[in-house]
């Protein structure tokens, strides 16, 4: 069958919600080409309109991990889009071959695809729709992005649903944001990628429910299983980082060229680096290793312990919906927390001065001395005593009496009214 009197079908490749895609040879140009010929306008009022924007969003993208538009038109009332031909498979079909993939090559495809997905951001593009079958690999494993057929349906927030009043996407890889009927963003499809990778190392994606219903709560509330508990070997770093894809909160999630650097410059594998000078000093004090509030580009930032490298990763996100705390924060309410314990101390130290001082001072409303004889004499008398001094000059003057002096003396009443002692 010759399409437009230039691209020969040759096979069918592949088969999707808006269309076919066939195997096919450029005949004017002399070169294998892939044509995806659109099912039937009837099917679905939007697959034109949204066949035609797959057409206009993907050729405006030029990029090595992105499957290039060549062609677009109609031939006998079907609409048709040529793209490069993939000699390749999806990642959906290698999952289903091999079940897992190891580490150093989940880290590539992460790389690769984050990078076709900064490209396409950068145009103001968001695929809406990463899953494994999208994700293709050519003969020598390079990804490629297709399928952007429901691209760019983010200007209104009433695009997030289709005529039918089905969320556009596949539930097992939509962001929680989706779930929720908001528009896509950029943090949408690093989300959804997230997801993917999740499941090329665990075998599984990070939700699974009977119904698409309950994997949409899922998203909204619940916390994925680290995958090392799942039997994924993959270093801390890379785990944790991965965790930090699927955090619920679009803010708190790199950028899709943020995750594109972080895994080709390999800092999933976990290498040291050092720590910002704040976050050294805090280390010098025996605190614990501290980094950002969410992943970067940057590779996580580690310390060494005794000689053996212990990497810095945030181990709250596998706790708290994955939502990482912000460290500086932190810091300043513990700097606060032990500002306020000294206050608290030193006002305590005072109280407890002035209670003493009250305590041990002398009450001169109350407490008197102890009465002079009015027979001694003044000039026998010393000076007034003090209170501290008064009990020991009364023994004093009481060994100065002569022993013989038995001569009673004529009672006199006290200035109480009673009567004096013998």
């Amino acid at each position: 069958m010759l399409i437009a009197d230039r691209y020969r079908l040759r096979d069918a490749i592949g088969r999707g919600a808006m269309g076919e895609v066939w195997r096919a040879f450029d005949e004017t140009l002399g070169r294998p080409v892939a044509v995806k010929l659109m099912l039937t306008r009837d099917a679905d009022p939007t697959a034109a309109s949204r066949f035609r924007l797959e057409a206009q969003t993907a050729g405006r993208l030029n990029h090595p991990h992105v499957v290039g538009v060549r062609d677009f038109g109609e031939y006998d009332n079907r609409l048709f889009l040529v793209m490069d031909l993939i000699e390749g498979d999806s990642l959906a079909a290698a999952l289903a071959a091999q079940g897992t993939l190891t580490a150093e090559r989940v880290a590539r495809i992460a790389a690769e695809a984050a990078g076709g997905l900064a490209a396409a951001h950068q145009q103001g593009i968001v695929h809406r729709d990463i899953k494994p079958a999208n994700l293709l690999l050519d003969a020598d494993g390079t990804l490629k992005i297709g399928d952007f057929g429901i691209a760019r349906f983010l200007d209104d927030p009433g695009n997030a649903l289709t005529a039918t009043g089905q969320i556009v996407g596949t539930s097992l890889y939509l962001a929680p944001e989706r779930a929720l009927g908001r528009a896509a963003g950029p943090a949408s499809d690093v989300y959804s990628l997230g997801c993917v990778l999740y499941q090329l190392l665990t075998g599984r994606p990070p939700f699974q429910a009977d119904s698409a219903l309950a994997v949409l709560h899922q998203h909204l509330d619940a916390v994925p299983v680290p995958p090392r508990q799942l039997g994924a070997s993959l270093p801390p770093a890379f785990e944790n980082y991965l965790l930090g894809l699927l955090t619920k909160e679009p803010q708190e999630r790199p950028t899709a060229e943020e995750v594109a650097n972080w895994f080709a410059h390999g800092a999933w594998r976990g290498a040291p680096e050092p720590l910002p000078q704040e976050h050294q000093d805090h280390a010098r004090r025996g605190g614990p290793p501290v980094t950002g509030s969410r992943p970067t580009g940057r590779a996580t930032p580690a310390h060494t312990a005794g000689g053996v490298f212990v990497p810095a990763a945030d181990t709250e996100w596998r706790t708290s919906l994955h939502r990482a705390v912000p460290r500086r924060p932190r810091l300043s309410l513990l700097r606060r927390s032990r500002l306020g314990v000294a206050l608290g101390t030193a006002a305590l130290f005072v109280v407890a001065l002035l209670v003493g001082m009250a305590w041990f001072s002398p009450d001169t409303g109350s407490a008197q001395g102890p009465q002079a004889d009015p027979s001694t004499p003044p000039s026998s008398s010393p000076a007034t005593p003090t209170p501290s001094s008064a009990p020991s000059q009364a023994a004093a003057q009481e060994t100065q009496k002569p022993a013989d002096d038995t001569e009673p003396r004529p009672d006199k009443p006290d200035k109480h009214g009673g009567k004096g002692k013998h």
